[in-house]
């Protein structure tokens, strides 16, 4: 089964995801903010296969966890989708250059999230 890591310090965030996600048969682990979910993926034998993340957190924000699971060979091959309310084209931007795969705009749909999972497989 693949397993996916959802970071997100919004509770109902993370389960509306996590609930689309067990739909499409993934393992779901869930993080409140980027320290916790790297210490969670510290902990593991392998990495999860996808993480979605989102940027604005406490403690630690998804574009610096971004950075420090690019830094890390042990997570390279992690899918990344940055799930976030940050529209500016310059932000995407930012995210894209730092490692994330795809990038998916708060409110979102249960369709573009799928869509966009499929879309960060295909060109991985």
């Amino acid at each position: 089964m693949a397993c996916a890591l959802v970071v997100d310090d919004a509770r109902a965030v993370r389960r509306i995801i996590a609930g689309i996600l067990r739909e499409l048969a993934y393992e779901v682990l869930e993080a409140p903010n980027g320290r916790a979910a790297l210490d969670l993926l510290a902990c593991l034998e392998s990495p999860p296969d996808l993480l979605l993340l989102d940027w604005n957190m406490p403690v630690m924000d998804g574009l610096e966890t971004l950075k420090s699971i690019r830094a890390d060979a042990r997570w390279a091959s992690m899918l990344v989708l940055m799930v976030t309310t940050e529209t500016e084209v310059e932000r995407i931007s930012v995210a894209l250059d730092a490692g994330a795969n795809e990038y998916i705009m708060k409110p979102f749909t249960t369709e573009i999230l799928i869509e966009r999972i499929a879309m960060a497989r295909a060109l991985a």
